[in-house]
C-alpha cells in the first residue's frame, strides 16, 4: 500500500470518505438535509482543502471554521457526529493508503474535529 503522494490520492480518499458518510444514516442527512452538499463540486473543494494541508499545494481560500459554525447553526454538530466524521475519515485512510502523510492526514483530521468542537462550544457560550 502507498503513501498519499498527489490530489489523485487525496481524490481517493476524500471520495471514498464520502461514501462512508452519505451511507451512514446517522450522519448522512447532514450533508443530504442540512447542507444538501452537490458532491461533485464538494470533492474538488475538499481535494484542495487536504492537498493545501498536507502537500502544502496552496488554494484553499474559504473559512473552514465559518462553514462549519454556519452548519452548526442549523443543525447542532455533536461530539458524537466528529467521531462518526473521524472514524469514517480514519477507515478511508486505513484502507487506502500507509505512510508518513496517512498518519499526518488523520492527526490533521483529528486536530480538525477538535477545534471545530472547540469553536462550537465557544459559539454557544456567546449565545448564553
Amino acid at each position: 500500500m502507498n503513501d498519499i503522494q498527489n490530489q489523485d490520492d487525496l481524490y481517493l480518499l476524500v471520495d471514498d470518505f464520502y461514501k462512508k458518510l452519505l451511507s451512514d444514516d446517522s450522519i448522512s442527512y447532514i450533508f443530504t438535509d442540512v447542507v444538501k452538499i452537490k458532491i461533485e463540486e464538494h470533492l474538488p473543494i475538499l481535494v484542495t482543502f487536504w492537498s493545501q494541508a498536507i502537500l502544502g499545494t496552496g488554494g484553499y481560500t474559504k473559512n473552514l471554521t465559518q462553514i462549519h459554525l454556519d452548519v452548526n447553526a442549523k443543525e447542532h454538530l455533536t461530539p458524537e457526529l466528529f467521531k462518526i466524521w473521524l472514524n469514517h475519515f480514519n477507515n478511508s485512510v486505513d484502507e487506502n493508503f500507509k505512510g508518513e502523510k496517512a498518519e499526518q492526514i488523520k492527526t490533521q483530521a483529528l486536530n480538525i474535529g477538535t477545534i471545530m468542537q472547540v469553536k462550537i462550544t465557544q459559539e454557544k457560550g456567546k449565545k448564553m
